[in-house]
């Protein structure tokens, strides 16, 4: 599975009220919360995503409470996948259940903000095709693999 993408590059700690401000979680419309995915920190970021942005951001993504409207605002807003330091559990666990595939890697220091990459989620390489370099990061499991293709867990049971 390949994810390619430009990025939008985020710090350490952002948690789910950064992705997506309480006062909208009266939706679970994916596109809904998309309007409104991290503009507590970038006001603009939403209006500024296409189809398949990658976000890049630093240690502990997706901590706080555990609301599975984070992950849904990140898909619906129209990024295709999330690169950090690390994550939260909880964030993990809501990801895979909606559908958002992510990926952990140290070498995120080194990649910059609108940098265009391409992933590879099935061998584990990111390459930055606009630094012309390239990381290894452990794959994406194809048990989890399935469960992005079907668009998250629940389609991923229907079709069992």
């Amino acid at each position: 599975m390949i994810i390619k993408g430009r990025v939008h590059k985020f710090g350490d700690n952002i948690n789910t009220d950064d992705i997506i401000a309480a006062k909208y979680l009266v939706s679970y419309d994916a596109k809904e919360l998309g309007r409104h995915c991290l503009e507590s920190i970038k006001p603009d970021f939403a209006a500024n995503v296409k189809p398949g942005d990658i976000i890049v951001a630093g240690k502990n993504f997706g901590c706080g409470s555990s609301r599975e409207h984070a992950p849904l605002a990140i898909k619906g807003c129209g990024a295709s996948c999330v690169l950090a330091k690390s994550f939260s559990a909880i964030f993990f666990r809501n990801a895979i259940n909606i559908g958002l595939p992510f990926l952990e890697s140290d070498e995120v220091d080194g990649i910059k903000d609108a940098d265009l990459l391409e992933i590879d989620l099935s061998n584990g390489i990111i390459k930055n095709l606009t630094q012309d370099k390239a990381y290894k990061t452990p794959s994406f499991p194809e048990f989890l693999q399935g469960i992005i293709r079907a668009g998250g867990l629940i389609n991923w049971l229907k079709g069992q």
